[in-house]
């Protein structure tokens, strides 16, 4: 046997092996961001979901992601970010460093500076460096369906055997395993998955299993059971505008059989025993917030004339992060309650102070103010502007074009849903999980390598 013969018979099986080995390793640096969503189905710990500084397993996960990722970076030295990228993720910095600076008590302010550095910048910036391929935005936003299926199984019966958190004198709000304390946790978390799922039902890739398209569409439709049973207006409203956007994006040719079979399944799921009198009520109260406000309804006109007074006193850098209880009652009407009842789902009545306007927007005037708004925004536009751009793109070369919807409806749903809600609380992490998907789509290169050669498509 010739010396080259012989050196060649051992490359089989170390080939072999290196084969077998190569999903494992394609599939490693994704870990971390599949922890950080999956870690959310576990319960949350009620007693200390609003204490300062608690670090939940998903933020823990969040924390693996970042440093992971930066070490990949020293190791590998990939390209750096383009030029946009570096400017909506460095903007946001700058202005959150000026607005710990300038506040009345910087120390204060630290814990909200490291809290919004980790939503707004480093895990957003994390994940649009970790993921490397089409393939690898499918997998974490199946994750999303994932954990709004399981979040919204526990709601469902939460609301069915009367175990959730109290409304209007009942134990039937869905929380999932949020609690009430983060009364909001399972709707966002049921509304970014059903988006998601409506996206990839719409446009499966061009390697989608067959089973794909009617899988996603029927976790979409199931998903509106959960939905409807979180009580919550906000989610309801932020999710039908998403979806909207996602069927508007997809062309009528797809939309219209779609949107057809969500809205029968719908309607059949809602007639199995969804439907309720407290239901209705919440729908009609959608169209009364300005004739006939209720108490919460109230309260929240307050907390927004209250961050719009805040941010006149301190219009271009805020009264600092973490001021807003400070100020709050310096320039609250007499109208604001003192604070929101909470109970069930396991936890006693207590009385929670408002410490926020519940409306992200507002609350960056006021506590950042028009600079640390306009980056903020600013840079949401940037990238609610190139992702639409590629997707256009996609669909002009006849490429894939379910990761653009499914970024499209998430960035669509975090926007409107800041008008009513804020960050905070255990599921804050999922809105830098969905940024970082966003940002992938929107500022990575137009082209993701895959292993074993080709591209991604966009």
């Amino acid at each position: 046997m010739s010396a080259g013969a012989a050196a060649s018979v051992p490359a089989g099986p170390w080939c072999a092996a290196d084969r077998a080995r190569a999903p494992v390793r394609h599939g490693a640096p994704l870990l971390p961001a599949l922890a950080t969503v999956l870690l959310l189905c576990a319960p949350a710990d009620t007693a200390a979901v609003t204490a300062a500084g608690t670090v939940t397993p998903a933020d823990a996960a969040s924390a693996v992601l970042v440093v992971v990722c930066g070490l990949r970076l020293l190791r590998h030295r990939p390209r750096p970010l383009g030029r946009t990228a570096a400017l909506v993720l460095g903007a946001p910095v700058a202005a959150l460093a000026l607005a710990t600076v300038t506040s009345a008590d910087p120390a204060a302010s630290l814990p909200g500076l490291v809290r919004h550095l980790q939503i707004f910048v480093l895990v957003p910036a994390a994940l649009l460096l970790t993921l490397r391929d089409a393939r690898d935005f499918r997998v974490l936003a199946g994750a999303l369906v994932l954990l709004a299926l399981v979040q919204g199984a526990i709601g469902v019966h939460q609301y069915l055997t009367a175990t959730g958190a109290s409304y209007m004198g009942r134990e039937v709000r869905a929380v999932g395993t949020f609690g009430p304390l983060d009364v909001m946790g399972m709707a966002t978390a049921v509304g970014y998955g059903l988006t998601a799922a409506l996206a990839l039902g719409l446009a499966p890739g061009p390697r989608a299993p067959r089973w794909q398209r009617p899988a996603a569409l029927t976790c979409a439709a199931v998903l509106t059971v959960p939905l409807a049973v979180s009580f919550s207006r906000g989610a309801w409203i932020a999710t039908a505008v998403a979806g909207a956007a996602v069927l508007l994006a997809a062309g009528a040719r797809v939309a219209v059989p779609a949107l057809a079979v969500l809205t029968a399944a719908a309607v059949v799921l809602a007639g199995a025993g969804t439907g309720s009198d407290l239901l209705g009520e919440r729908i009609a109260s959608i169209g009364a917030v300005s004739d006939a406000p209720d108490r919460s309804v109230t309260d929240r006109y307050a907390l927004w004339a209250a961050a719009a007074g805040i941010w006149r006193d301190h219009p271009l850098t805020g009264a600092g992060l973490k001021e807003f209880p400070a100020e709050r009652d310096g320039h609250a009407s007499l109208g604001l309650s003192s604070g929101g009842d909470t109970a069930g789902a396991g936890v006693a009545f207590r009385r929670e102070p408002l410490l926020s306007p519940h409306n992200m927007y507002l609350m960056a005037l006021s506590e950042q103010g028009l600079i640390g708004a306009t980056a903020l925004v600013g840079g949401w536009a940037v990238l609610l502007v190139g992702g639409v751009r590629r997707l256009r793109a996609a669909r002009r070369g006849r490429r894939a074009t379910d990761c653009g919807l499914a970024a499209t409806g998430l960035l669509v749903w975090q926007a409107v849903d800041f008008l009513s809600a804020d960050i905070g609380g255990p599921s804050t992490v999922l809105t830098a999980v969905a940024l970082g998907l966003v940002g992938w789509w929107a500022l990575a290169p137009g082209r993701w390598p895959v292993p074993g050669g080709g591209t991604a498509a966009r």
